[in-house]
């Protein structure tokens, strides 16, 4: 199979995936499925998805099989995005289509300064996955007077393209990653019925 066919088969198994899971965090009070079971299966999704573009096209295709780079620039450097950007592109095009949630990926040390923490319950999350990467964070929080159920899951170095991309970016403020190391957080928000 090749690599084109691989990222199509695992976008539309992403979106058939987010597609089934949307309808139940709008309709909380009757699916029987807590804000928290909702959050940790769209986790699981977005985690699965981020982990298999990173290892078997990003990781392979650059450090392995060296075809091809991955970098922020990629559209002007015929390279692919980087995972971070895949993801984000992701959560911009589910923004787009009101699903009902919202997520993000943030981090105390953020390459991209849009990527750091904006709420106080952000910050709490960040920092409480990074103490204990096997406890996902869970909170209330108000923003614009709306309240949402809020949950950051550790988001970990899992290749060594995510490490290279880190350790040894210009405006990365933090340069000593290791495989398996916390680098940020994945934080789903679900408005709350």
């Amino acid at each position: 199979m090749s690599v084109r066919q691989s990222i199509r088969r695992l976008c539309f198994a992403s979106s058939v995936a987010v597609a089934a899971l949307t309808p139940a965090a709008s309709v909380h009070a009757s699916s029987g499925w807590s804000y928290k079971e909702i959050a940790d299966a769209l986790h699981a999704i977005m985690e699965s998805d981020r982990t298999v573009y990173t290892r078997l096209v990003v990781n392979r295709l650059q450090n392995e099989e060296k075809v091809i780079k991955a970098s922020e620039h990629w559209k002007d450097e015929k390279a692919l995005p980087l995972p971070a950007q895949m993801f984000r592109y992701g959560a911009e095009m589910v923004a787009e289509k009101n699903a009902g949630f919202t997520y993000s990926l943030l981090s105390l040390w953020p390459v991209n300064k849009q990527n750091a923490p904006k709420t106080p319950v952000e910050k709490e999350g960040l920092e409480a996955v990074a103490k204990n990467p096997g406890q996902p964070f869970y909170k209330e929080e108000t923003l614009g007077g709306k309240k949402y159920f809020t949950a950051v899951y550790p988001d970990k170095a899992v290749a060594k393209a995510c490490i290279a991309c880190h350790n040894d970016h210009k405006d990365s403020p933090r340069r000593d990653f290791k495989m398996g190391d916390v680098m940020g957080g994945v934080v789903v928000r679900i408005p709350m019925k």
